[in-house]
């Protein structure tokens, strides 16, 4: 008579002689500070529960070369213990320990769900919501590089980069040592264009950041896999083809730093001219330039339009609960700035369309907090703009923007009010006409 096999989430001490039906989500080998290796595994069955498993050094030749990350197998015999490990990658109570007695057996068992990853919310993570002996997987599209500290004496590899969410969320990711320079090695081959999205696995979270855990961490750079190029699919057109830039800081850091400068990174493969030159332009084309922004251009929809929860696409119906085409099953549409703005340079005018992120990078607030407290107040009507909104004049900025002949108008994809930025750009990129 066969044993039946047991639940994952009803693994206890009472017995050694369990038998499971998992699929292993993840291996990984881990070398104390006296040099002495075991390896560690979390292991799912088909109801989806998972628990972590413990290979001692004494073990280690045993299984090493037999266990594979992916395949499903039978395990008998393994013993459960409290789950004690200074990092947790699971929230089961218990781990199970491999033993002399312990047998595995790779079979096919269509009924456990394929690998996949439990990635950690970043809303959670500002918050600070997070268990702090819990490792999580974490994906985001990279939107700066703030930092880089180069392998010198005394000092190890560190690369700071900000990772974005699909909701506009940022965090801090530290990637140390053969994490950073891998990166790195990435980034600056100058094969490699377009945005970053880069997955985590195993990432200790602390204080709002993330960093790789010293074992166990996988870092995945634009692989072609479907979570990476799931997120790649649903991020704006204009940042999915945006490398993101060095920060002026990380560049005085680095020594083997990229070939390009942050100015360098905004103005590559666009055209830079002046404001004067837009009305020539005869087709949709990729343009920096520097000008002033001046005035509302009134638009029929007012300030903001209702849109998607987690990518900035707009809402059929603002009042109506949607799926969108990103696949966020979205409750209620939220506000999202679109204000148009015209710039001026001269005598030169034009009118550029500012989209979410840049207004809400400048205002310090989004467009659904300030739509909220203008109904608190007893305004809802869009085409009142709120005083707010005129921290957005009178500003003069370097624009990377989409020029829209049809239109008359330029979509702004990237923007800087630094004023040496400005400056530099102005004085050393825009091309007058002659």
């Amino acid at each position: 008579m066969s044993r039946k096999v047991d639940s994952v989430k009803d693994i206890n001490d009472s017995k050694e002689t369990g038998r499971l039906a998992v699929r292993i989500m993840d291996v990984w080998s881990v070398v104390n500070n006296k040099g002495i290796e075991h390896l560690e595994m979390i292991v799912m069955d088909s109801l989806g529960d998972r628990i972590q498993v413990l290979i001692r050094h004494d073990h280690l030749l045993k299984w090493k070369e037999v266990i594979k990350e992916n395949m499903t197998c039978i395990i008998n015999n393994g013993s459960a213990y409290n789950n004690d490990f200074q990092w947790k990658v699971c929230d089961h109570s218990k781990k199970i320990v491999f033993l002399d007695g312990t047998t595995m057996k790779a079979i096919e068992l269509q009924n456990i769900p394929p690998k996949g990853y439990f990635f950690k919310d970043f809303g959670e993570i500002l918050q600070c919501k997070c268990k702090t002996d819990r490792l999580e997987d974490i994906i985001g599209a990279v939107s700066e590089i703030n930092h880089i500290q180069s392998n010198t004496p005394g000092k190890k590899v560190v690369v700071s980069v900000v990772l974005k969410d699909l909701k506009g969320n940022c965090i801090n990711c530290n990637l140390w040592e053969i994490y950073g320079s891998n990166f790195l090695a990435y980034y600056n081959d100058p094969k490699n264009n377009g945005a970053i999205v880069i997955l985590l696995t195993h990432a200790m979270v602390k204080d709002g950041q993330v960093s790789n855990a010293w074992s166990g961490s996988k870092l995945l750079i634009n692989e072609d896999i479907p979570e990476i190029q799931d997120f790649m699919s649903k991020l704006p057109t204009n940042e999915q083809k945006e490398k993101p830039t060095q920060s002026a800081k990380s560049l005085s850091n680095w020594s083997g730093g990229s070939q390009y400068s942050p100015v360098e990174r905004f103005v590559h493969n666009a055209k830079c001219m002046s404001l004067s030159q837009f009305c020539k332009i005869k087709h949709e084309t990729l343009c920096v330039t520097v000008a002033t922004t001046l005035k509302f251009a009134v638009s029929k929809c007012g300030w903001f339009y209702y849109g998607c929860t987690r990518c900035s696409s707009k809402a059929p119906n603002p009042e109506k609960a949607y799926e969108c085409s990103c696949g966020q099953k979205v409750e209620q549409p939220i506000p999202r700035y679109k204000i148009e703005i015209y710039v001026s340079n001269g005598e030169s005018k034009y009118r550029f369309v500012f989209w979410d992120s840049e207004c809400a990078a400048i205002l310090g607030m989004t467009a659904e907090f300030m739509h909220n407290s203008m109904v608190e107040n007893g305004e809802d009507d869009p085409m009142v703009y709120p005083d707010e909104l005129e921290m957005l004049l009178n500003k003069e900025m370097a624009f990377r923007v989409k020029v829209q002949p049809t239109f008359s108008q330029a979509s702004v994809w990237k923007l800087s009010d630094d004023e040496a930025f400005v400056k530099e750009i102005e004085n050393d990129y825009i091309v007058e006409d002659v």
